[in-house]
C-alpha cells in the first residue's frame, strides 16, 4: 500500500510566515483538477499495480476548490490506484473557505478527515501571522464539520507567534480541547527566510518569542495535552488513541508515498530501487506538460541504501514510538544497534534514550527536544566502515 498526496497551490492569501507552494486564486484555478485527473492517468501507465491507504488533499488551501472538483479528484484516484476499504482520505481546510455545503459535499463524496488551520484562538495573533479567517470563522467551520458527519478531525495551533505569550498558547490550547477535536497538530512557528514575517523580523517591526520562551511554551502544551487525554506520537502531534494521522505515519516510518499536482513530492520504489522526485513549481509549467501527456517532474534522484538508512532513522526517531528494530533489520538486511553502536553509545552516555520497550529505539522526552543533536551523530557515521565485513 502507498500513500497518495495532493497538491492544491491555491489560497485567498498566503500567511505571513508562509513559503510552501502556494499563490493566489487566479485563471489556472478552474482548469486545475482537470489536469490533476491527466496527471493520474499518467501516474497509472507508470505505476499500474499500486494501491493506496490513504488520500491527503494539502496545500495551499484544497478547500479554494469547489468541493465536487475535490471529489471528482478524489474519484478518479479511486479509480486508477484503488483504494483500501478502511482508506484515510484528508482535506486540509481554512475556516475561511468552508461552507456547511461544501464540508457535506466532501464529507458525501468520500472524504473521511477534516483538517482545520485554526493556529491560534486569538484573533490579534492571527492578523499578526496573516491568517484570513477569526476564530469565529474556525468554530463555525468546526461545527460544520461535526455536522457533516466527519467523526475524525484535527485542528492546527501554533506556539512562537509574534508576541504570543504561554498564557495565550495554553488558551487556544483550551478552548479547542473544549470542542473534544480527534487529533491536534501543536507545532512551532518555523521563520521561514524571504517571508514577509522573516523580514519584519529582520527590521525590528515584529519580534518572536525567544527560544527559552518557546520551549516552555512546547512543555506546556504538551504537559496540557496528555492531562486531558490527547497522546504525543510524534513531535508536533497529538491524537486520542487510535486517531494518529496514518498519512503522516507513512512519511515517519519511510513508506512509499506518490505525490501529485504542482510542486508535489514522491518517493517510490521501481525496479527494486527507491527514488525521491518532485514535479515542478510552475502552474503554468505543469499545465502544459500534462496536456501534452508528459509526466511533470522537475528533478528525479536515486537513493542509496545508506541514505535510506538513514532517512529511516531521522524519520522514525520523531515518533514517540521510536524505530521498530525489526522492521529495519527487514528492510535493510542489518542490525540498527549493530551498524550505528557510536552514535547510540554517544546519546546513551547522554541519557537521551527510552529503554521501556527494547522493540524500539526511541528517544525520551529529553531526546526528542535535542533531536538534531542526536542526528548528527547518526548523519557522521562513516558509510565506508559500514562496507567492512
Amino acid at each position: 500500500m502507498t500513500a497518495i498526496y495532493v497538491h492544491i497551490p491555491y489560497c485567498i492569501k498566503k500567511c505571513r510566515y508562509c513559503d510552501f507552494c502556494s499563490v493566489p486564486l487566479d485563471e489556472t484555478a478552474s482548469i486545475y483538477c482537470d489536469a490533476l485527473i491527466k496527471e493520474i492517468t499518467l501516474r497509472k501507465k507508470q505505476y499500474p499495480d499500486l494501491h493506496a491507504d490513504t488520500v491527503f488533499f494539502g496545500g495551499g488551501t484544497p478547500t479554494v476548490l469547489p468541493a465536487a472538483d475535490l471529489v471528482r479528484v478524489l474519484e478518479s484516484v479511486n479509480h486508477a490506484f484503488p483504494l483500501a476499504p478502511n482508506a484515510e482520505i484528508s482535506v486540509e481546510c481554512n475556516p475561511k473557505t468552508a461552507s456547511n455545503e461544501e464540508l457535506r459535499i466532501l464529507r458525501q463524496g468520500g472524504v473521511n478527515r477534516i483538517s482545520i488551520g485554526l493556529q491560534s484562538a486569538d484573533d490579534q495573533l492571527l492578523k499578526r501571522i496573516g491568517r484570513v479567517h477569526s476564530f469565529q470563522d474556525f468554530q463555525n467551520t468546526y461545527n460544520w464539520s461535526i455536522q457533516a458527519g466527519f467523526s475524525n478531525v484535527n485542528v492546527d495551533v501554533m506556539h512562537g507567534l509574534p508576541g504570543q505569550s504561554a498564557e495565550q498558547y495554553l488558551q487556544t490550547l483550551q478552548i479547542v480541547t473544549e470542542l473534544h477535536p480527534h487529533h491536534i497538530s501543536a507545532y512551532s512557528l518555523i521563520l521561514e527566510e524571504e517571508t514577509p514575517l522573516f523580514y519584519d523580523v529582520a527590521s525590528g517591526k515584529e519580534t518572536l518569542p525567544d527560544e527559552d520562551q518557546v520551549a516552555d511554551m512546547q512543555d506546556l502544551g504538551i504537559d496540557y495535552l496528555s492531562s486531558v487525554g490527547y497522546k504525543r506520537y510524534e513531535v508536533s502531534n497529538f491524537a486520542i488513541p487510535g486517531y494518529e494521522c496514518r498519512h503522516n505515519l507513512t512519511y515517519w516510518n519511510n513508506e512509499t508515498y506518490l505525490g501529485l499536482g504542482v510542486a508535489a513530492h514522491s518517493s517510490m520504489e521501481e525496479r527494486g530501487k527507491r527514488y525521491r522526485f518532485a514535479n515542478t513549481e510552475s502552474i503554468r509549467s505543469y499545465l502544459k506538460a500534462v496536456e501534452k501527456g508528459k509526466i511533470p517532474e522537475a528533478e528525479k534522484i536515486l537513493i542509496n541504501t545508506f541514505e535510506q538508512m538513514f532517512e529511516t532513522i531521522m524519520l522514525g526517531l520523531r515518533k514517540t514510538q521510536g524505530i521498530d528494530l525489526k522492521m529495519f533489520e527487514d528492510r535493510y538486511g542489518c542490525s540498527l544497534l549493530e551498524t550505528y553502536p557510536a552514535a547510540i553509545e554517544r546519546n546513551q552516555t547522554r541519557g537521551l534514550w527510552d529503554h521501556t520497550d527494547p522493540r524500539y529505539l526511541r528517544l525520551n522526552r529529553r531526546g526528542m527536544d535535542l533531536m538534531n543533536t542526536v542526528l548528527l551523530d547518526f548523519k557522521d557515521t562513516n558509510y565506508f566502515e559500514l562496507l567492512r565485513p
